[in-house]
């Protein structure tokens, strides 16, 4: 560590490629979010408003997480493990439909996992006696 909870080396290029995808990930819902917003209709108020508003907390909690993973603290990992896997479900479950839908949202999934499991950023992680 260069600084405290600051990792450094390979393990800060595996966490900011992890933070570069997820906050990809994070405008991906934002832009979800207020596409739903803009297509509210009259029928369906209540589910367009709880929907957008689910969609943009996603897309701030993902936001938020990966800022903080490439700050160098580690509680933001698991957040972030978590909804990786979420999406390689999701992806799983787009499988029969359009093969490039899965792909599309498996791929990122499985390259932010192998950056945040990897084993220099488990190493600086675990060196660092604050978290």
């Amino acid at each position: 560590m260069t600084s405290p909870g600051r990792p450094s080396g390979t393990a800060r290029t595996l966490l900011v490629t992890a933070a570069v995808i997820v906050s990809l990930e994070g405008l991906a819902f934002a832009v979800l979010a207020a596409l739903e917003l803009f297509s509210v209709s009259s029928d369906r108020v209540s589910l367009g408003i709880v929907t957008t508003l689910f969609l943009a907390i996603i897309a701030a909690g993902l936001l938020w997480a990966a800022w903080r993973l490439v700050a160098g603290d580690a509680w933001a990992r698991s957040p972030l493990v978590f909804a990786q896997l979420i999406q390689l479900g999701l992806a799983w479950n787009f499988r029969g439909d359009a093969a490039w839908i899965s792909a599309a949202i498996a791929l990122p999934a499985v390259a932010v996992l192998a950056c945040l499991l990897a084993p220099p950023v488990t190493r600086a992680f675990r060196d660092d006696r604050s978290v």
